[in-house]
């Protein structure tokens, strides 16, 4: 068997009440950070080793992850990460609009503190410095799940949180990350500038120019490396 040695380190979360949905949300993690590329093949045996839980457990943790569209089960093959098609993407991307959209322009009525979109930005700045692009997307992915938390939904945070975790697929599978996070740096900044102005009407257009010029350059740089 295989060993996961990174992995078995998420053992302790499970506690004593090691349940299917603490399982998923192990895994959904560690396939967000690219620990599980996609494309990878999940083995029962090694995971199920690594993080001390039953193969019913672990096939459970499974059925709900392939649910969420970031696994997937094929036929006499066994269980392996999703690879997105270029039209997966598009869907996640109307998802995003809809959404994100409507949480920015719902600040003009509910005004909420913008602390966590500050910070999200300054990671991303710090790890940009660094030259950890990894890091970057990550801290972008924060700033997003921060703008969506300004709703004050938690059925909202449950659903983004999803649809960011199965956006991350595609990253992953991006050759040059930089190229990718980089442009989104500045225009964070400007974002976040605009919503402490309590500009919100602007703030909601800046978004959406934001998303579509995210989508055009995710798709253009994804589809070639899916292709090969």
């Amino acid at each position: 068997m295989a060993e996961l040695p990174g992995l078995a380190d998420d053992r302790a979360l499970l506690g004593r009440t090691s349940t299917a949905e603490r399982v998923s949300d192990i895994l959904r993690n560690r396939v967000a950070e690219g620990y599980f590329p996609p494309g990878t093949k999940l083995s029962e045996d090694s995971i199920g080793g690594a993080l001390g839980v039953s193969r019913n457990t672990l096939r459970e943790a499974f059925r709900l992850l392939t649910h969420e569209g970031l696994l997937e089960h094929q036929l006499n093959r066994g269980v392996f990460v999703r690879v997105l098609t270029v039209e997966d993407v598009e869907d996640i991307y109307r998802t995003r609009r809809l959404v994100e959209c409507a949480v920015v322009r719902g600040l003009a009525a509910r005004p909420r503190p913008l602390d966590g979109l500050a910070a999200a930005v300054a990671g991303g700045l710090d790890a940009a410095r660094r030259r950890a692009w990894a890091e970057v997307s990550t801290a972008n992915i924060h700033f997003h799940r921060e703008l969506v938390a300004l709703s004050g939904s938690e059925r909202t945070d449950e659903l983004m949180r999803r649809v960011l975790a199965e956006l991350r697929l595609a990253f992953h599978v991006v050759a040059d990350p930089r190229l990718l996070h980089e442009p989104y740096l500045a225009r964070n900044q400007r974002l976040l500038a605009i919503l402490e102005a309590g500009d919100f009407r602007e703030a909601e257009r800046e978004l959406a120019r934001y998303l579509d010029d995210s989508l055009h350059g995710l798709v253009e740089v994804y589809g070639r490396s899916v292709r090969g």
